[in-house]
């Protein structure tokens, strides 16, 4: 049994199969070795019944994590993994490997990632080069969820958005400024929290308000990773993974349009390509 595995910080999606079949699945909290320690992941792993029932079953496991940057933090989780899936041969890589391979296979390209997080990477048709684009979700994720999450606390807390807006948003979430610093400052996996707004921007996309957080965050976006990515390795296809890319595609191709730029593809869930990759 083979298992496949693409986590982002608040979402792991796993595909277990056998003789090329899948014959489990599920999702877990997210699993980054930067915000969750070995402890953790074990609690994580236990509360699904598809991986307690299957852990001995599995033989390999193909795990792509955000934050699995270096080669600790890949030894780290790896470790842990293997503590669980005993007869298991674990390789980790990072999310952004993942994206890579999921949207090239093996041709070169330039992939983005617009998730909970954002990162960008040349593909030369056997890994991402490797670059100093990625720095979290305090310093860099311009135009990902956590990123625009952080605009809309800041413009609720400032008394930026539109009645309207601010209206919806105490209607949506019923939280107020005390509670919003806490979560953030003194309470762990503040990034997590700022996801978890990016449904308001899907419920409110045709508000110009909003519409243009959007477009200011994927601007910042262009500016931070494709264009310099694109100075430096020349034109090639470009593809975005993630639910963000996804799930705002016309504002991201207008953003690419607004740079002369076409998007080749635009992927949600890597999970499926992957799983079709490392199973053949």
């Amino acid at each position: 049994m083979i298992a496949v595995v693409y986590s982002g910080s608040r979402t792991a999606f796993w595909k277990l199969t056998q003789n090329g079949q899948v014959v489990a699945h599920c999702n877990t909290a997210g699993i980054n070795p930067c915000f969750v320690d070995a402890k953790t992941i074990l609690q994580i792993l236990n509360k699904k019944v598809a991986l307690v029932n299957n852990a001995e079953s599995i033989k390999k496991i193909y795990f792509f994590a955000a934050g699995a940057s270096s080669p600790e933090r890949k030894k780290e989780l790896a470790d842990t993994l293997s503590s669980f899936f005993r007869y298991s041969k674990v390789i980790v890589e990072d999310d952004l490997f993942g994206a890579a391979k999921a949207a090239c296979y093996n041709k070169p390209g330039i992939v983005g990632t617009l998730g909970s997080g954002s990162h960008c990477a040349y593909f030369d048709g056997k890994k991402p080069i490797a670059n100093n684009y990625g720095l979290g979700y305090i310093l860099g994720d311009e135009g990902s969820a956590n990123y625009l999450g952080k605009m809309l606390l800041k413009n609720f807390l400032s008394k930026k958005l539109p009645d309207d807006l601010e209206a919806k948003f105490i209607r949506m979430y019923n939280l107020d400024r005390p509670q919003i610093l806490e979560r953030i400052y003194n309470k762990p996996q503040a990034n997590i929290f700022l996801t978890s707004f990016f449904d308001f921007f899907t419920q409110n996309t045709e508000h110009p308000y909003i519409a243009k957080m959007i477009d200011e965050g994927f601007e910042k976006y262009f500016q931070t990773y494709i264009l310099p990515t694109i100075a430096k390795y020349g034109h090639q296809d470009l593809h975005f993974v993630g639910k963000v890319a996804a799930e705002l595609e016309d504002r991201l191709q207008l953003a690419a349009a607004r740079h002369n730029l076409q998007i080749k593809t635009i992927i949600k869930e890597p999970i499926l390509n992957l799983l079709k990759h490392y199973t053949n």
